[in-house]
């Protein structure tokens, strides 16, 4: 389900074979970051992805975990990541903080690694408004990063790359 305006983010999804991608999400507001998950693992078994999760504390570890994973030899090489969670806005500059530096750790992955890194954090003003984007009138967030992946999975393979 995407938002009126992604109204094609679920049109020409391409096949892919033998795509493998790393689903890392916050143990934060686990109750959305987890349905996000659930989405985006949807999307996937109805598309013959493989995936594998792990889970991190809080969005700041999000793009740690991803760069650990690329750089560890024992594990299967991905081809795509994606990043999911949750951060509401409160009283404090801390949600601006993390924020940024969840955007910039994921803009350094996507600049850095040879494969994408789909942006999945969800940066709203309440709880309500999170719960609107998985699922709600503002689409299923999660659902459209796994689409997204597989196309970015689509045009990197195209490009040449992995």
């Amino acid at each position: 389900m995407a938002t009126q305006g992604n109204i094609t983010l679920n049109e020409g999804i391409p096949t892919i074979k033998d795509a493998f991608v790393v689903i890392v999400k916050t143990d934060w507001n686990a109750k959305i970051v987890d349905e996000l998950a659930n989405g985006c693992e949807k999307v996937f078994q109805q598309n013959n992805v493989s995936y594998e999760t792990i889970t991190v504390p809080g969005a700041v570890e999000l793009p740690f975990a991803v760069k650990a994973w690329d750089r560890g030899a024992k594990a299967r090489k991905a081809d795509a990541y994606i990043v999911f969670g949750t951060v509401i806005k409160g009283g404090t500059p801390h949600f601006e903080y993390v924020c940024k530096i969840v955007s910039e750790g994921v803009t350094q992955l996507n600049l850095e690694l040879t494969v994408p890194t789909i942006f999945g954090v969800l940066t709203v003003n309440t709880e309500e408004q999170a719960i609107e984007r998985i699922g709600g009138k503002e689409g299923h967030k999660g659902e459209e990063a796994g689409v997204t992946a597989i196309k970015m999975i689509d045009l990197n393979r195209k490009l040449g790359n992995k």
